[in-house]
């Protein structure tokens, strides 16, 4: 694609020199041009040679070996002096760093100054130049600058056409202008398009990869920290070999959770267990890290649901029942999940505990929040009679709300 983004610009402007240097030989006077005219011609085809320099390749000179090696071991390699260039390299380059909407106007107005002076006629070639150059411009210019090279390439053949005593209908030359115009600008803005979708989808994605590594590292890393702590106390009570037990429950919570932010990293393209299995395993995470018991009740005809969708519910459990272990801890925790035709509710809920927990800076919530949102869903979390809830409620499309086999 890159190759063929390349090829097409190249080949519109090198369409433009080969018609620009057709209307010069079919100039009156022919080739036999003297004065004003012969100079106005150069330069014409000047022009419309320059308009091809900017995709030339990087013009890269041998480098020239230093005077004195030792005085310069690791320093960059010197520019070679101006006068051991190649003169026509030399001017190339020079020509390669005008910008391209200078390069556009000049040869606009050099085309226009040539039917002017009578050196081309307004023929089918003339006309066809110009309207690759007004292509050209609407395709790399802003729209105030293409605006303009069209109304003077449109307004310049209508006074040549004037000075030279041949009007003719100059509605379908205008028709044609206007039409080159609409179709490069409606192609350029399909392209701007496409660009920000694929800016979005990639942002989108990053989110999605940033919440997951969050969801994932939060669960694991709280429960490490819950382990190593009570690995402390018991070694103050002088406990070994249940603080040892401890310590080695947490090394291999590291080593699942190094596991799965791994293939976090990699994309998260592996489909998630289903979502009953997926909560009861978590359920008996819960109660093997914080020793107390998490009930898992599963309520409706099971559904199978999207795979955001249960991914969403998924790790909003995960999320829910870590903050019970980092902020209530002692406290035992509830999942349950509804299934319903049009939804599915889960709500995490545990009384509120005395024992201080560890803080946290809120970005689990947040995350959760924004699972729901992309899934159009809501998400709710406070305090009520007692205990903490947290309720997600995500819709279920009626393609994918079929029973799961």
């Amino acid at each position: 694609m890159r190759g063929l983004s390349r090829a097409v610009p190249f080949a519109l402007r090198l369409g433009v020199v080969v018609l620009l240097i057709a209307s010069q030989l079919q100039a009156t006077p022919a080739p036999g041009l003297t004065g004003t005219p012969l100079a106005v011609t150069i330069l014409t085809i000047a022009l419309a040679l320059s308009l091809l320099t900017p995709l030339l390749p990087p013009l890269r000179n041998p480098p020239l070996p230093p005077a004195d090696s030792a005085h310069h071991p690791t320093g960059p390699t010197p520019e070679p002096h101006p006068a051991r260039r190649s003169p026509l390299r030399w001017v190339a380059g020079s020509v390669a760093r005008v910008p391209q909407r200078v390069m556009l106007v000049s040869l606009s107005l050099a085309v226009l100054l040539s039917i002017a002076l009578n050196t081309i006629t307004r023929t089918g070639v003339t006309i066809g130049a110009l309207l690759i150059c007004v292509s050209l411009a609407v395709s790399r210019l802003p729209l105030r600058f293409s605006l303009a090279v069209g109304l003077l390439a449109v307004a310049g053949l209508v006074v040549a056409g004037e000075l030279a005593g041949s009007p003719v209908d100059d509605v379908p030359l205008v028709l044609s202008v206007c039409l080159i115009f609409l179709i490069t600008y409606a192609a350029k803005q399909r392209k701007a398009a496409r660009a920000a979708e694929a800016r979005e989808a990639v942002l989108a994605e990053r989110a999605r990869i940033a919440r997951e590594i969050h969801d994932i590292l939060a669960h694991s890393l709280s429960a490490q920290l819950v382990h190593l702590e009570g690995a402390k106390l018991l070694l103050r009570a002088d406990r070994t070999a249940e603080a040892l037990d401890r310590v080695t429950r947490a090394r291999d919570l590291a080593k699942s959770g190094l596991d799965e932010a791994r293939r976090a990293v990699s994309a998260l393209r592996e489909d998630p267990p289903a979502l009953p299995a997926a909560l009861r395993t978590l359920a008996d995470d819960f109660e093997t890290t914080a020793h107390r018991p998490c009930t898992l009740r599963i309520s409706g005809p099971e559904l199978l649901l999207p795979p955001e969708t249960e991914l969403a519910l998924l790790r909003t459990a995960q999320e829910a029942l870590t903050n019970i272990r980092r902020h209530a801890p002692g406290s035992p925790a509830q999942v349950t999940l509804t299934f319903a035709p049009d939804h599915c509710d889960l709500r995490i809920t545990n009384p509120t505990s005395a024992e201080p927990g560890t803080p946290g800076g809120g970005y689990g919530l947040v995350g959760m929040r924004e699972r729901a949102e992309l899934l159009g869903g809501t998400l709710t979390a406070g305090e009520r009679d007692g205990a903490f809830l947290v309720h997600l409620r995500v819709p279920v499309p009626r393609e994918r709300g079929r029973l799961r086999a």
